[in-house]
């Protein structure tokens, strides 16, 4: 009797539970209340917690990873061996092996919308659908904030080498700094898989504390002449700017930053379709049904890779305290820039608030950036200039991705 409750004790999960388990389940725990109660990006944090509840659960192989031809395959922590069978010597004496090919779980099938660099670019096509480039395409000044809130990129990139990361890790850590989340999912896919989880829970939680993080920092680097500065009212774009715009875009970065090209193509495709005013259907489509489907199949993905013997480490702590400095440096550059600006442009100047606003938490920065310039002033709406600087982050981000892997890829 004993022997047959042993015997189905061992067939249950529950012998299969490990401490770092618990743990994880304590860490999704504070991801669903920071998502549901604080409303910290729930769209994606719930995907991603509860996907790193499935990954820390003995799931019986609805996790498990497609073994390659060569016998193995790894993502990340996990790691699958194929069935690897000895076979009788060869006419020539070597050794001969049979290899089994293993079939991954359902969670395999989905992931590989990671994998295959297909989720982060048709995000970028619902982002584009939604983004209105007019500010930027009226100010496009405003291209040169969007390229100083990379600072925080290089200067992590440079901080995480030096605490002993990898390039390619530190490229993807570094690119935290740019608040942008599909962009870090496609980098980090792409560099440092293996840091993937702890990455996407970082550049998300981020996005999410935008108005709680670059307030101070606003303060601190901005008088409160400056947080009055009126601006001049940006003129308006035609339809055939704003389609002219995608298209030279599209061309140039393509050109100049090909690995990119993924994230580029897929914004301003996006766009093209907002702007030409006759595929609503194709614009209704990418705005809700692909961008809300591709959000619930990335979160899950990015959780799947939060194994519990992987995320509970010292460097998820050195990724969490890299991020911050990354987003606040980003933050600062952007300010910085715009000040630098105003001493050769004393005749329009430029709200160094708005310089905050080059991170590409779109438009949650904007946000913020028009708050912050409302309570110096009441009267002064800053929301759509600081839009500028907010979608050339977009850009900007991608762009400085695109860079990293074709400079440390290779």
């Amino acid at each position: 009797m004993f022997e047959s409750i042993t015997s189905f004790f061992q067939l249950t999960g529950f012998s299969l539970i490990t401490w770092q388990m618990f743990l994880m389940w304590f860490v999704v725990l504070v991801l669903f209340y920071f998502a549901i109660y604080k409303k910290f990006e729930p769209l994606l944090l719930i995907p991603i917690a509860f996907g790193a509840l499935v990954a820390n659960l003995p799931t019986r192989g609805m996790i498990t990873f497609q073994a390659q031809q060569d016998g193995s395959f790894e993502s990340g922590a996990i790691r699958v061996e194929a069935s690897v069978e000895e076979a009788e010597p060869d006419a020539q004496g070597a050794n001969v092996y049979e290899i089994h090919k293993m079939e991954g779980g359902l969670f395999d099938f989905i992931s590989q919308g990671i994998k295959l660099e297909i989720f982060p670019p048709l995000i970028f096509l619902g982002v584009g659908a939604l983004t209105d480039f007019g500010p930027l395409i009226a100010n496009p000044r405003m291209l040169l904030l969007g390229a100083a809130a990379q600072m925080g990129v290089f200067f992590t990139f440079l901080g995480a080498s030096f605490l002993g990361f990898s390039k390619l890790q530190a490229a993807s850590i570094g690119i935290i700094g740019g608040a942008d989340g599909p962009t870090a999912i496609f980098t980090s896919n792409k560099l440092a898989p293996e840091l993937l989880g702890p990455i996407a829970v970082a550049a998300y939680s981020y996005m999410a504390l935008v108005p709680l993080i670059q307030p101070p920092i606003m303060r601190l680097l901005t008088s409160a002449r400056e947080r009055r500065i009126r601006m001049q009212s940006l003129r308006k774009v035609s339809r055939i700017e704003k389609l002219a715009f995608s298209l030279v875009v599209t061309i140039v970065c393509v050109l100049l930053v090909p690995d990119a090209s993924p994230l580029i193509v897929m914004l301003m495709l996006g766009n093209f379709l907002r702007e030409s005013g006759v595929t609503d259907r194709l614009l209704k489509s990418a705005q809700n049904e692909i961008i809300n489907v591709v959000t619930i199949f990335l979160g899950v993905s990015v959780g799947i890779t939060m194994r519990g013997e992987r995320f509970l480490q010292l460097e998820t702590i050195k990724i969490i305290v890299l991020g911050v400095i990354a987003f606040s440096i980003s933050t600062a550059g952007g300010i910085l820039m715009a000040k630098a600006m105003n001493l050769f442009s004393r005749k329009n100047p430029i709200n160094p608030l708005i310089g905050s606003a080059g991170v590409s938490a779109v438009p949650m920065a904007a946000r913020v950036s028009h708050q912050e310039g409302q309570k110096a002033d009441p009267g002064n709406y800053l929301l759509m200039h600081a839009m500028g600087p907010n979608v050339a982050g977009v850009i900007g981000s991608a762009v400085v991705a695109g860079y990293f892997i074709s400079t440390l890829a290779r």
